[in-house]
């Protein structure tokens, strides 16, 4: 039995192997994967026909030389075939997106976040998510995963929504409620996965940077500024989340003791000084906000010493003098410790870029096998409920 689960695992490496150095590297034969992977030329050709029938690569209509003046066939990716879907639950509206397996964004919606019960968040979503699956049919594209994500602490073992204040969530079970939603309204039976806001919106921006000709940045941060303030990173070609799903809840750090009041309870946390609903405020000051700001990402730079910080949320789209302000806070803070400082910039998929990234949940999950995929850690985490209720 180990065996055969050791030659699975193996198998699944050597594919994602490939997938992404033809992401990196569109048109590559089959001798140059072969040649770049160090996989012999007959795995190479078993899998890329395997990969080729299940709608992941496509091969270019003409053949071409390789080095040695032989016919070889390029290929890439297959953007006609399978799509990936996203969902930003917000506090105050549900934005989703289709996209391609290249980060082409082919289809969006929003609409305002009118109950926030979980029953009624799972409702609005799941007719969201039937009206796209239409649009994507029309399109003649097959629907491959549904990836989910809210402004709070997510248990990515359980699907639990662990602490979500500005939503007045805590220890909802929501991808449990989700996939039974998804079922009522007849969309595939597809994975379905659940995340943090900001831990997906880095995914966003680490896996579809070849959409703009780059490699994704690593470590990479994203701080996602919105009603409440949370940071995704990504640390060597993972996603970090913490123990409990807790890392990067940076908008419940304390920057002032008993300083203003959080949604969360207490005082003087990040969200209570540049949240959105904060600076939306008549009379709210921006340039004490920013400097406040300016501090907390200094604090995440001097952390987790990342390539770059990305920005997105409310707060950094509607205040972009509020944005260049805590910039010059970090490059001051740089510039005095004698250090050049992050790349520092705005989302590329602006405020879709935590739908954008939730759609890249099990593209991130399926180029890295070595971590257990969603539904198997949700089965290890089922197990050890059973094992612990029956001691």
């Amino acid at each position: 039995m180990k065996t055969t689960a050791d030659q699975q695992l193996v198998k699944r490496m050597n594919r994602s192997v490939l997938l992404r150095l033809l992401r990196a590297q569109p048109g590559l034969s089959r001798a140059r994967l072969a040649g770049e992977s160090g996989l012999t030329k007959s795995t190479v050709s078993l899998l890329v026909r395997e990969l080729i029938d299940e709608g992941w690569l496509s091969e270019a209509g003409a053949t071409v030389a390789d080095g040695l003046g032989r016919p070889s066939t390029p290929l890439q990716i297959n953007v006609g075939v399978r799509a990936l879907m996203g969902v930003e639950i917000a506090v105050e509206t549900v934005r989703l997106v289709c996209m391609s397996l290249q980060g082409e964004v082919l289809h969006s919606d929003t609409h305002a976040l009118t109950d926030g019960s979980p029953a009624g968040v799972c409702a609005l979503v799941a007719r969201m998510a039937a009206a796209a699956h239409e649009r994507l049919k029309q399109l003649g594209l097959r629907l491959s995963s549904i990836g989910v994500c809210v402004p709070g602490a997510v248990d990515d073992c359980t699907g639990v929504v662990r602490f979500a204040p500005n939503l007045g969530w805590r220890n909802v079970s929501l991808l449990p409620a989700l996939e039974k939603a998804f079922a009522a309204v007849g969309l595939p039976g597809v994975t379905v996965q659940l995340q943090n806001d900001a831990d997906a919106a880095v995914l966003g921006e680490y896996e579809f940077a070849a959409a703009v000709g780059q490699e994704g940045e690593d470590p990479l941060i994203f701080v996602n500024c919105d009603v409440g303030v949370g940071a995704g990173v990504v640390l060597n070609d993972r996603l970090f989340t913490g123990g409990q799903g807790m890392a990067g809840e940076i908008g419940h750090t304390i920057l002032e003791l008993d300083g203003p009041l959080c949604s969360c309870g207490r005082r003087g946390c990040a969200e209570a000084f540049f949240g959105s609903r904060v600076l939306e405020r008549e009379g709210a000051d921006t340039r004490r906000a920013a400097a406040f700001f300016g501090v907390l990402l200094q604090n995440l730079w001097v952390t987790f010493n990342p390539r770059a910080i990305v920005l997105g949320g409310k707060a950094c789209t509607d205040h972009r003098g509020f944005v260049q302000t805590a910039f010059e806070c970090v490059k001051r803070h740089a510039d005095g410790a004698g250090m050049p400082a992050p790349d520092l910039r705005t989302a590329r998929y602006g405020e879709l870029a935590p739908a954008v990234g939730a759609a890249a949940l099990a593209l991130h999950e399926y180029l890295r096998p070595l971590q257990p995929d969603a539904t198997a850690r949700r089965a290890q985490a089922a197990r050890a409920a059973q094992v612990s209720a029956s001691a």
